[in-house]
């Protein structure tokens, strides 16, 4: 399912470039472990990641998600501020009649907030909340382009340590000599960080 392009009065929704060749890069076995014993398994999971995935920026780099997980993409509109809320959760708007919640992902990231410029976005997303779905707004700070991943491009997420454990992280893509940070987005909240923002939007 293809994103939907709206165009909100007084902005302009970011625009996306088209599908590029990719390159390929091979598919490294985790350290530490026989990339024969494992083989079967990672060839498994790989294949679960690959397919479209939407990327877009924060600050120097580049993300994506999978365009399965992509209801909608819109320009910046006015956020209603809810009072008691984590610093990264901007509001809520109304998206045709249902209030959703709205996260900025810079935030969400640690990451210095900035100005929102012409290219400023909200992703609309779909994330599973258990047996239910949740539509969110992510707020990025523009959309790139849709990618086309096939296995070769994909590599799993390096090891950083227990300490730095990053579930979110699907693993990295290879594109054209740039690294893609592949992102999981149902799991960027934690369980009870999703309750919360459900609260929010009910």
């Amino acid at each position: 399912m293809q994103p939907t392009i709206l165009q909100p009065a007084m902005t302009q929704p970011a625009t996306t470039q088209p599908e590029l060749p990719l390159a390929a890069v091979p598919v490294l076995a985790p350290p530490g472990r026989s990339q024969k014993g494992n083989a079967g398994s990672a060839a498994r999971a790989t294949e679960t990641r690959t397919g479209k995935y939407l990327s877009f920026r924060l600050g120097k780099e580049e993300y994506a998600i999978q365009v399965l997980r992509v209801r909608e993409i819109m320009g910046m509109q006015e956020i209603t501020a809810v009072p008691q809320t984590p610093i990264y959760v901007k509001g809520v708007i109304n998206l045709r009649g249902k209030v959703i919640p709205v996260m900025d992902l810079r935030l969400r990231f640690g990451l210095a907030e900035t100005e929102h410029t012409h290219q400023t976005c909200i992703i609309v997303v779909e994330i599973q909340q258990g047996m239910s779905a949740l539509l969110m707004g992510i707020v990025v700070d523009a959309v790139s382009e849709v990618l086309n991943l096939v296995a070769a491009d994909i590599e799993d997420t390096p090891d950083f340590g227990n300490s730095a454990a990053v579930p979110y992280l699907l693993g990295m893509a290879k594109v054209k000599g740039k690294v893609k940070i592949l992102l999981e987005i149902s799991t960027v909240l934690t369980a009870r960080e999703l309750v919360g923002i459900e609260h929010i939007a009910s």
